[in-house]
């Protein structure tokens, strides 16, 4: 895969810290929207709080999604447990470089995650790791509500592509991952073995994010920042702020006005807006394909960003679908800095892959 190097041009603010405060900083330590620790983070030239950059989950990679029972309700691992998950990543990234005989390798899980045969080792991403127990946070167990018949009826319904074992006749017979048309949303946020990266570039009414995997960009409509506005008052402040754009042109920024159901998209249609400190960005109009864990079209996202520190972004992501699960879930990751800025990932020139399984079907059928 081409990966051409490209930098971006980040803002950078001095903060000064007044004074420190006894937490810890391994990955998974949560801290509160509004804690000194957020209201140390740097700010934009408008003074909202400043985001912009390039962002990696990598040290979450390896983290289960869901929280083995053995710990309960507990969302951090101790001393010792940290020191064996620490070392079986190391043992992973040593086994990733040995080198393949590929007449006699073992291709009996071909292709997946870690197997002899899948993309090149070097690239998997794990020179660090955390002491999550589990991504899911929310139930308290960490583990995904109860889905509903309707939503299981549509995995069962799901086109598997690369994933599965057939049929591939054309091009629809493959994911939208596949086709590199998308990976979804939140599915884009979660480390997947390489290119974890995520970067933001923000405006006084508008917010970007672009994915280094598939390399997609969400533009979000925003309230302006309300300095004045106490936490989780300032949604309601701003409704009616209006912002100096082009000249002597304004316009009123809503982010909440009614979007009509007949507009699906994707990645949904998002609005944004600040909770004190925090971005919360809330999507809905989805338009049914891109089936995240078997969600159905009314699916409600709401995600929330906040910079716990110059180093730390932290991303919460709930999930509500009535017609998927039994109630509202949460999921949670800690961001770091990627200085090296974002790699291109070049999905679609050639893309060799889905060419090579549609030949090689054709071949089958001939043979």
């Amino acid at each position: 895969m081409k990966r051409s190097h490209i930098r971006f041009a980040l803002y950078v603010t001095t903060v000064v810290i007044t004074f420190a405060v006894m937490l810890s900083t391994v990955a998974g330590q949560s801290f509160a929207p509004g804690s000194a620790r957020a209201a140390a983070a740097p700010r934009t030239p408008w003074g909202a709080p400043d985001l912009q950059g390039t962002w990696t989950s990598e040290p979450e990679f390896g983290v289960p999604f869901e929280r083995p029972a053995e710990y309960g309700n507990r969302e951090l691992l101790n001393d010792e447990e940290y020191a064996r998950r620490l070392a079986q990543s190391q043992r992973q990234a040593a086994d990733a470089l040995d080198e393949i005989d590929v007449f006699t390798v073992d291709t009996s899980n071909a292709g997946a995650v870690g197997s002899p045969t899948s993309p090149p080792p070097h690239w998997l991403e794990r020179s660090t790791v955390s002491r999550r127990t589990s991504l899911v946070i929310d139930p308290p167990d960490g583990k995904i509500p109860a889905t509903t018949p309707q939503a299981r009826g549509r995995l069962a319904k799901q086109v598997r592509g690369s994933f599965g074992n057939g049929p591939f006749n054309g091009p629809t017979d493959f994911t939208l991952y596949d086709r590199c048309i998308t990976r979804g949303v939140p599915n884009a946020m979660f480390p997947a073995v390489y290119n974890a990266t995520t970067r933001i570039v923000q405006g006084p009414d508008s917010v970007a994010i672009t994915y280094e995997m598939i390399h997609e960009t969400r533009v979000i409509a925003l309230d302006p920042f309300d300095a004045s506005a106490d936490s989780g008052s300032s949604r309601a402040k701003s409704r009616d702020d209006k912002l100096r754009v082009d000249g002597d042109r304004s316009r009123t920024v809503d982010s909440r006005a009614p979007v009509s159901g007949a507009v699906r998209e994707y990645l949904g249609v998002p609005r944004g807006w600040w909770d004190g400190n925090t971005l919360v960005v809330e999507t809905t109009n989805f338009n049914g394909k891109t089936l995240y864990r078997g969600a159905s079209d009314t699916l409600r996202m709401v995600e929330r960003f906040t910079r716990v520190d110059e180093d730390t972004l932290r991303y919460d992501v709930t999930l509500e679908d009535a017609d998927t699960w039994a109630r509202p879930w949460t999921a949670q990751l800690n961001l770091k800095p990627r200085p090296e800025g974002m790699f291109e990932y070049a999905c679609h020139e050639g893309n060799y892959g889905m060419r090579h399984m549609l030949s090689a079907a054709r071949a089958a059928e001939k043979r």
